[in-house]
């Protein structure tokens, strides 16, 4: 029987008593009109409400998962689904299950993932009293905009709890994450691993609950920013410390040698002490960059990166230690320079302090550098060696 299934419709549930038979009625009539021989899953994550008795009394299979949490539930759902195809959706009736049929055609064209849209701009509707504002006009479409220029991903609507994919995409996103922002990277890693990727216009209607809902705007719209920002070390901290970096040398390198005025504003060695901490910060955070991307390849949390990879290929271990250790030396020579002046005025009071600050920063700057410099080789010579100790061995060929 089990092969005969094509749709297997997964509904997260915790306590849904007072809408989830309205949801598989409409999953039924969803199944019928798409044409399709389907199951309807109930992930129960707990529910004390009776929810369970309903949806077996209604034909649906319950799926108890004792492990809590949104994205807990939705694994053991689809862990247990027996179809090709997936669609998941929320048991609170702003989903209207009854009308599948776009999802199934955009599968059986080919595609890996199809999102719903709620939002007016890819052709979905959101009637009155079914989102509230802060969601509809500040929460969906500002993270939705970061997902689409973090990581390119075509969907209009990131968040829509109505979507579909298939058995075999989901087994290889490897999804880790076991709450709300299991959503979210289900999108990313599908965006990353080059997924095809399609969206079908849905209409979102009011929750059916009389209670509030669980969902927390302000703490889970925190939750799926903090993970697309740790998803993209290159956002989070190659950009700004690309551009840390680049202000911080360029006012280093004029300050050095003399204020200079900009309208009724002088910059002067205040300005140039922050500059080199601009710099040091700077550089920290590009090799943030390169540690998290490392790592997060390591863990399976990210995609092989071939850019990374020519980069390895060009940067090794031995090519950061001798530049580290040349800009270490520069630092040195310059910090030596202040001290034979300072041993000219017999280690006494110096002529001008300022000028003597114009030497000492820009050396301590660049001895902090090497010196981060060196230590940041080795340390990433050795995510770069676990990177290699997880890849699967080499096999003969037959």
């Amino acid at each position: 029987m089990s092969g005969l299934i094509e749709v297997s419709i997964v509904m997260p549930c915790l306590n849904e008593a007072e809408t989830i038979a309205r949801c598989i009625e409409k999953a039924k009539l969803g199944i019928q009109r798409a044409g399709v021989q389907g199951e309807i899953i109930v992930a129960d994550n707990g529910s004390t409400d009776g929810s369970q008795a309903i949806a077996k009394e209604l034909g649906a299979r319950v799926v108890p998962v004792k492990e809590k949490g949104y994205g807990n539930a939705l694994r053991g759902g689809i862990q247990a689904a027996s179809g090709k195809w997936i669609i998941m959706g929320d048991a609170d009736d702003s989903y209207d299950f009854s009308e599948l049929a776009g999802f199934v055609k955009k599968f059986r064209e080919g595609f890996d993932l199809v999102m719903g849209c709620r939002l007016p701009v890819g052709g979905g509707t959101i009637l009155p009293g079914a989102m509230p504002w802060k969601n509809r006009w500040l929460g969906n479409p500002v993270l939705t905009f970061i997902g689409r220029f973090f990581f390119k991903c075509p969907a209009h609507d990131f968040h829509c709890g109505l979507r579909g994919f298939t058995k075999a995409a989901f087994e290889r996103m490897e999804l880790q994450t076991t709450g709300m922002e299991f959503a979210s990277e289900m999108v990313i890693k599908a965006t990353l691993r080059k997924f095809k990727i399609s969206e079908v216009p849905i209409t979102l209607h009011p929750d059916g609950r009389s209670r509030p809902p669980h969902l927390k705007p302000w703490r889970y719209g925190w939750r799926h920013l903090r993970f697309m920002l740790i998803y993209s070390p290159r956002w989070l901290f190659l950009v700004p410390g690309l551009l840390l970096s680049a202000l911080g040398i360029f006012l280093t390198g004029r300050l050095s040698f003399a204020d200079f005025r900009i309208g009724a504003v002088e910059f002067n060695v205040g300005t140039l002490t922050m500059a080199g901490m601009a710099v040091v910060v700077g550089f920290q955070l590009v090799a943030f960059a390169f540690f998290t991307k490392v790592f997060a390849i390591a863990e399976g949390l990210l995609p092989e990166d071939p850019k990374l990879t020519r980069v390895f290929s060009i940067f090794t271990l031995e090519k950061g230690i001798i530049a580290g250790v040349v800009v270490l030396l520069a630092g040195i020579l310059l910090f030596l320079r202040a001290l034979w002046l300072w041993k000219q005025a017999d280690f006494g009071l110096l002529p001008s302090t300022e000028e003597n600050l114009r030497r000492l920063i820009p050396a301590a700057t660049l001895m902090i550098l090497g010196i981060q410099g060196v230590f940041s080789s080795f340390f990433m010579s050795v995510l770069g060696l676990k990177t290699v100790s997880r890849r699967p061995p080499a096999t003969a060929a037959t």
